[in-house]
Order: structure tokens, then C-alpha cells, then sequence
């Protein structure tokens, strides 16, 4: 494939998936704003957050063996019909009146199951259209798409919501997946033929996989950390718009500017780690990440009613620290095992990571209706900031991380 083929190929696929990630992400933003505004229930939301999440953490560890298997064109633009036509089905109940809550629960889920698919195939065809020597380059054209629309996405769906309805946002994905779809239909992408072998065994892999993973004392110890930051944490996704209308007592838009400015924060942090990555050990990033994180969650859990410009800080910060503790860990991972068991281990260390969300969500819901939504911010700070604590002293002095480059 020549030096433009490449190129306009790319062009193709990636303007059409432009509009796929943004009107998903206005449609994320705007079914979690209307189920806050309608609802007022942490516990509604906890719920939608664990049907939109459970089949990605469940499927996620398997998916890469499939995906080896299946076309990979063919499997986007399945998945992204299937996303397609749950919102046209839901647009449509939307339109002609409210469904009732286990209707979308049932559409976030297949939602999930089809996104779950979906992304990985994007990722796995990548190498398959781009240069070897562009990798990289692709990959920094990804992540800006998806960090602009995760500030835009959210601002966009809360100005067609408020303009319209979640309806006309939900219909607007679906124009987003159809335009997707052509512009794959539009292009060749060479897929090799997968070799003839034997059904591939999930429970040798896991088994192979668990201990290559467990044979790194400081991995094991970072992954427990990394779980009991994903239990109190992650539901903050789901709680920042209940926050936003209960203690600040604001709308939609405010709701948006602070995933705006958490998103805003996310691309500033990962510039300082790109820019500062050799000054400190990756232990240190990942403890200071933890600990600043977890003083901006203790601070949102005090802050009057009337701050709302401070609680918009704050998640700049927090959203500022986030690749500070991602990137370290994933470079610490790569250096403590060989690279033909790498894949089995990430694949293991990101199914924990996310079956240890859904927890955090169960708690959450209950917790934050009973006593309100900043006791769990409150004390979520106070539990990240002791884990920051704990990831420091564990790694101070040189022994620990020189385990892990060894």
C-alpha cells in the first residue's frame, strides 16, 4: 500500500468514525442527564451504569480471540447497525412518550454489547490499513478525536436535548453510525486469512495468562491498587450530573462544562506526562496521581452550594491527574513481562480493572440516596488518597520498581 493509498484509506474510514464517536457520545451524556432530571435517584443511575457496563467488562477478556477470527470491517459495521438501530428504537419510544426505565436499561446494554465489539475491531483493523512506521502517529490522531469528543460530545447532546428532546439525539446517532457505515462500505480494508488451528481454549489462556501475571510481585500489588481505586472512583461518572442538579442546584449545560473541563484536564495531564516522563519513576507518578485525585474528591465532597466554580476546578485537577496514574502503569506492565505474554496480561489486568467498577457502582447508588451525593465523594477522596499513600511507601527507596524492570 503506497505512501497517499494509505493515507486516503484512513481518511475514509476515520472521517465516518468521527461522527460515530461523537453522536455516541452525546447520546452517553444526554441518557445519564435525562435519567438524573427525571429520576433524581443515584441508584437509577448506578443501574444504568452497571447494564451499560457489566457485558464489556465480561466480554472484554474473550473479544481478541474472536476478533483474530472474524473480518474486521464486517464486525464494525455490525456492531455500529446494532448501536444504530437500539437508538432508532428508543428514539422512537422517546417521541411519542416516555418508555419506562427497564426499556433503557435493555437498550444500554445491547448498546454495550455492540460497543464492546466494536472499538477493539477498530483498533485491531488499524495496523491492517496503516504503516508499521505510522502507528504511532494514528495513534495520537485517535486520541485527540476521542478526547475532543468527550468535551464536545457531552456539550452538543445538552444543546440538542435542551433545543428538542432525547429523541432528536438519539435519532442524530443514528445518522452518526449510517455515516460511519458508508464511508467503511466505501473502502477495501486487506484482511489476511486467519490460519486453520484448533478452537482456541479460554481456560488454558486464563490459566497461562493469571500466572504470567501473578510471577510479578509489584504488578500484582499496583492491579490490587488499581481495583480498589476503580471500586470508589468510577461511579464518580455517573454521580458528577446528579451532583451538578442536587447540591449546585444547575442544569444541563453546567453539567456539561464540568465533563468538559474533566476531559479538558485528561489532555493537559497526558501532555505533562509526555513532557515530564523521565523525571520521576513511574511508581511516583502513579502515587501522586492517586493522591491529588484523591484531595479533589474530598474537597467536591465539602465545597458549599454556591461553588460551583471551584467544583469545576477541581475536576480540571482530577481530570489532570488520571494519565498520570494510567500511563506509568501501563509502561510498568510492559517492562515486567515478556512481549508474547504482554497480550494475556493486559487482556487479565483490564478485565480486574473493569469487574471492579461494577462493584463501586452497586455501593454507590444506595449510599449517595441515603445520605447524599457528596458523602461519596467525600470519602472516596479520603480512600484514593490512602491508596496513594500506601503505592508510595510500598515503592519508596529502589527495590520495588527494580523488581519490576528486571
Amino acid at each position: 500500500m503506497n505512501h497517499m493509498h494509505w493515507k486516503r484509506t484512513f481518511a475514509f474510514i476515520f472521517s465516518g468514525q468521527i461522527f460515530s464517536i461523537l453522536t455516541s457520545s452525546m447520546v452517553q451524556f444526554s441518557i445519564i442527564w435525562h435519567l438524573t432530571e427525571t429520576t433524581g435517584s443515584a441508584s437509577v443511575l448506578m443501574i444504568a451504569g452497571l447494564v451499560g457496563f457489566l457485558p464489556q467488562a465480561i466480554l472484554g477478556p474473550f473479544i481478541g480471540v474472536w476478533l483474530d477470527r472474524w473480518n474486521r470491517k464486517r464486525t464494525m459495521i455490525i456492531s455500529d447497525s446494532m448501536i444504530a438501530v437500539t437508538s432508532l428504537i428508543l428514539g422512537a419510544y422517546y417521541l411519542w412518550g416516555d418508555p419506562s426505565l427497564w426499556v433503557v436499561y435493555v437498550v444500554l446494554f445491547i448498546r454495550s454489547v455492540a460497543s464492546s465489539f466494536h472499538a477493539p475491531s477498530f483498533q485491531a483493523a488499524v495496523p491492517l490499513i496503516a504503516p508499521e512506521d505510522q502507528l504511532t502517529r494514528v495513534a495520537g490522531w485517535q486520541q485527540m478525536v476521542f478526547s475532543a469528543s468527550s468535551i464536545l460530545g457531552p456539550a452538543l447532546g445538552i444543546a440538542v436535548y435542551s433545543a428538542t428532546s432525547l429523541g432528536a439525539v438519539l435519532l442524530l446517532d443514528v445518522a452518526g453510525a449510517l455515516i460511519a457505515n458508508i464511508m467503511l462500505l466505501m473502502v477495501k480494508i486487506h484482511q489476511p486469512k486467519p490460519e486453520v488451528v484448533q478452537a482456541p481454549s479460554f481456560r488454558q489462556e486464563f490459566i497461562l495468562g493469571w500466572r504470567t501475571f501473578v510471577s510479578s510481585k509489584p504488578i500484582v500489588f499496583i492491579t490490587i491498587a488499581m481495583a480498589g481505586f476503580s471500586v470508589v472512583f468510577m461511579p464518580l461518572a455517573m454521580l458528577f450530573p446528579l451532583m451538578t442538579l442536587e447540591h449546585f442546584g444547575r442544569g444541563g449545560y453546567s453539567a456539561s462544562v464540568i465533563e468538559a473541563v474533566f476531559g479538558i484536564g485528561m489532555i493537559a495531564g497526558g501532555v505533562l506526562l509526555s513532557v515530564l516522563s523521565s523525571k520521576w519513576r513511574d511508581s511516583t507518578y502513579m502515587s501522586a496521581s492517586l493522591v491529588i485525585i484523591g484531595l479533589t474528591c474530598l474537597l467536591s465532597g465539602v465545597v458549599g452550594s454556591g461553588a460551583f466554580v471551584a467544583f469545576a476546578v477541581l475536576s480540571f485537577f482530577m481530570g489532570a491527574a488520571a494519565p498520570l496514574f494510567n500511563g506509568p502503569y501501563m509502561a510498568m506492565i510492559q517492562k515486567a513481562y515478556e512481549p508474547e505474554t504482554l497480550g494475556r496480561v493486559i487482556s487479565l489486568v483490564s478485565s480486574i480493572g473493569m469487574l471492579s467498577s461494577p462493584i463501586g457502582l452497586a455501593l454507590a447508588g444506595p449510599v449517595a440516596d441515603r445520605y447524599g451525593v457528596q458523602v461519596w465523594f467525600f470519602w472516596s477522596g479520603i480512600v484514593v488518597a490512602l491508596i496513594g499513600i500506601v503505592v508510595f511507601l510500598r515503592f519508596y527507596g529502589k527495590a520495588g520498581e527494580e523488581q519490576v524492570q528486571g
